[in-house]
């Protein structure tokens, strides 16, 4: 990114802050409001996501496991 972009960028979040600065709370409750969308999860991401969903049920049920057994 060029400089005269990164300049224009920080003058842009300084209005911003001086905007957000000035409104009453329930506008700033209302400005903060933005939906951000669904981020597109690459292929290792996913795989981790999953690995860790599968490592939950496992933990799960080695907890249910113990759980039964220390009461019989």
């Amino acid at each position: 990114m060029s400089e005269g972009l990164k300049g224009h960028d920080s003058a842009n979040l300084s209005e911003q802050d001086l905007v957000l600065s000035t409104l009453e709370p329930d506008q700033l409750a209302e400005a903060k409001k933005q939906r951000v969308p669904r981020r597109r999860l690459r292929r290792p991401e996913l795989l981790v996501l999953w690995f860790l969903r599968i490592y939950l049920l496992f933990m799960i049920a080695v907890v249910v496991y113990q759980a039964w057994t220390g009461i019989h």
